[in-house]
């Protein structure tokens, strides 16, 4: 100190050797603070950055997913509202289901609906679109039912031609189409002529439409004609059907 009181403005050789020795010491010490402060600044940058990008997927799926909700409820008031405006129309009571299950196989041909005995529905009612007809109930729970296509080959429809009035059956295939049988020979009958319920049978009301003849063939010494119906509805793309309820005053 008393060098240094007296050297005040002069460079020692002590100091000198002293300081250039700790200098390049305390330069790499300022580095290495400085990167490690560098790269645990990062570090915990990364983790809230990683934490925000979380919380912000999780809010975007959300998002999406109310999205998607709404898109969906959307079009299913779309479609219900478009079957209440066609069945207010009519007198008959009824209930709009939602198909919830296919057993679309080999051998059957059937859906199951989410309305039931709660909302009376009951065996032998009248299940159809805006379009036409899909089947007819055949078993029913509290909360569920099963419906019988007409596609089904146990199914059959007493049915007539709009324009001619020519009676037969509407019978299944087990496969998309549908055949008319009993029709006579000398029938006059035409692809595309609309072949609607004919009322009898107690099961399907008068009137309601089948579907459309798609072929017709008559062959030689045969009684009958071969006639092929194709559906009025589009039963592998179902989303809601109306059940056609028993009429309660009538009855």
């Amino acid at each position: 100190m008393t060098i240094n009181a007296r050297h005040e403005k002069s460079n020692l050789f002590f100091e000198s050797v002293v300081v250039g020795f700790i200098s390049p010491m305390q330069n790499l010490f300022l580095s290495v603070t400085k990167s490690t402060s560098k790269v645990l600044d990062h570090y915990f940058f990364l983790i809230d950055t990683s934490r925000e990008n979380v919380r912000l997927l999780l809010e975007l799926n959300r998002l999406s997913k109310e999205n998607n909700e709404l898109r969906e409820r959307k079009k299913f008031l779309e479609r219900t509202k478009k079957l209440v405006e066609y069945f207010d129309g009519d007198e008959k009571p009824y209930v709009i289901a939602e198909v919830i299950g296919y057993d679309a196989t080999q051998w059957s041909k059937m859906i199951f609906i989410n309305r039931g005995t709660n909302h009376n529905v009951e065996k032998n009612l009248t299940v159809m679109t805006d379009a036409g007809i899909v089947g007819h109930v055949i078993h029913s729970s509290t909360k569920s039912s099963k419906v019988l296509l007409i596609t089904d080959s146990r199914s059959a429809i007493d049915s007539l031609f709009q324009e001619t009035r020519t009676s037969g059956v509407t019978v299944g295939t087990g496969e998309k189409k549908c055949q008319m049988k009993f029709v006579p020979i000398s029938a006059e009958v035409n692809i595309g002529d609309k072949v609607i319920s004919s009322g009898l049978g107690g099961v399907f009301p008068k009137g309601l439409l089948v579907g459309v003849v798609g072929d017709a063939v008559k062959q030689k010494q045969e009684l009958f004609q071969d006639i092929t119906v194709i559906p009025a509805v589009d039963l592998s793309n179902l989303e809601e059907v109306v059940v056609i309820l028993r009429d309660k005053e009538g009855e």
